[in-house]
């Protein structure tokens, strides 16, 4: 008998109902925010700040708050796409149990989905470091634009997750925010490169997971242990894994199905046909 193509595959999971899906940056590029990795995996620029970095320096701090005023304003006007919608009506028809997002756009929600998991975090969120207030991001961003006028004007190709590419030295006379209740550091409230992600996120996932009828990979290549261990988790279980991925995953040899198409458009299609 023949195999059912992965497309078929794909389609008769969700129809089943209760599945999770773990989405990448491959889901937000239609919104014009750009990803990290090529269709190998492999990085296109080099890496984004280190959290222990962040921590310790003021130097890195300003660098990156200074990247983040060019770049925040690119996520902050983002809409969803297709893609995005077509997985929020999937969840309110009942065949979607919970996003696990590595995004921190925060577009599955703008789309409509309620179930989501942000396993990363949200940069449309600011945290003290010392006081652990809150802060809106774009409230932060008011407040580097009274502090900062000869960056006004300033642009800068945008980078992922509300960074952007600058030149050397462009950070020089930046003034970094200050938490307005403490004075202390402010950081957006998500996972930075090697940092941990919340443990009570993790269990949140996997709890997911055992309930569910499978795993969809969406636009991600998974090259970040923190959501590759969902998709082992989910084979360990002989639950079936299954990715909408252009290019390579980390996950290919434990994957029972994948479809090499634009998750956005396979999506959009898919829901349009159910």
């Amino acid at each position: 008998m023949t195999e059912p193509a992965p497309e078929r595959r794909v389609a008769r999971l969700l129809a089943g109902g209760g599945v999770v899906v773990l989405s990448g940056a491959g889901l937000s590029t239609a919104c014009g925010i750009p990803d990290y990795r090529d269709r190998e995996g492999r990085w296109k620029r080099p890496q984004p700040v280190d959290h222990q970095a962040f921590l310790r320096s003021p130097d890195v701090r300003r660098r990156y708050w200074a990247r983040s005023f060019l770049g925040w304003p690119v996520i902050g006007r983002a809409e969803p796409g297709r893609g995005h919608q077509a997985l929020a009506r999937l969840e309110r028809q009942g065949r979607i149990g919970l996003t696990i997002t590595q995004n921190v756009d925060g577009l599955h929600q703008k789309a409509g989905s309620r179930a989501v998991l942000e396993l990363h975090g949200g940069v449309a969120r600011v945290v003290c470091l010392d006081c652990r207030e809150h802060f809106a991001r774009a409230e932060v961003q008011e407040w580097m634009r009274a502090a900062n006028p000869d960056f006004v004007r300033a642009t800068a190709p945008a980078a992922p997750d509300g960074d952007a590419d600058t030149a050397e030295g462009f950070d020089a006379g930046f003034v970094a925010p200050a938490c307005p209740a403490c004075a202390g550091r402010l950081k957006p409230d998500v996972v930075f490169f090697g940092d941990n992600v919340p443990r009570e996120r993790v269990g949140a996932g996997m709890t997911a997971i055992d309930a569910a009828t499978g795993l969809l990979i969406v636009g991600s290549s998974l090259m970040v242990y923190s959501g590759f261990r969902f998709a082992e988790h989910a084979h360990r279980l002989g639950k079936p894994v299954m990715a909408i991925n252009l290019g390579k995953t980390r996950a290919d040899h434990l994957l029972s199905a994948k479809v090499e198409q634009d998750c956005e458009g396979f999506l959009a299609g898919l829901d349009e046909n159910t």
